[in-house]
């Protein structure tokens, strides 16, 4: 996959796709957009794990956090990332881990591996990087 340019089909086929996401990076700053965009996809109906552990075991937009994404007991369609781009490498080894494996591995704006996003797609999982589905969602689903 070129991540320099994704068809709108590719993004909005995942957005609508899109049940469970695991919002790695979570914060309780309501000025972080992690926060923000966690409120959004919760608006827009998406179940939403946000995982941070700094806050695993308190409540987060009325959702539980966790510290691991290996603690969150049902299947995720979507990780979300919050973190820096050289956090990549070894979060991709976590979300290898996971049974079942995430259908998508999303990061946010400046967050970008290409590596790790190879190491992803070869075990099936679509990737984007380097966007926003708060953004997104208006733009190509409504």
């Amino acid at each position: 996959m070129n991540h320099d340019q994704y068809p709108d089909i590719y993004i909005k086929d995942i957005l609508r796709s899109t049940r469970t996401i695991a919002l790695v990076g979570a914060s309780v700053n309501p000025e972080r957009p992690s926060y923000r965009v966690m409120g959004f996809l919760l608006r827009k109906g998406y179940i939403v794990h946000p995982v941070n552990p700094g806050l695993a075991g308190s409540q987060l937009q009325g959702r539980t956090v966790y510290g691991r994404l290996a603690e969150i007991e049902e299947p995720i369609d979507m990780i979300d990332i919050f973190r820096a781009a050289d956090a990549l490498p070894a979060l991709v080894d976590e979300i290898l881990a996971l049974d079942p494996l995430p259908k998508v591995m999303w990061g946010q704006l400046s967050v970008r591996d290409d590596a790790a996003a190879a190491k992803a797609e070869a075990r099936g999982i679509k990737v984007v990087m380097d966007r926003c589905p708060a953004m997104e969602y208006p733009r190509l689903v409504g």
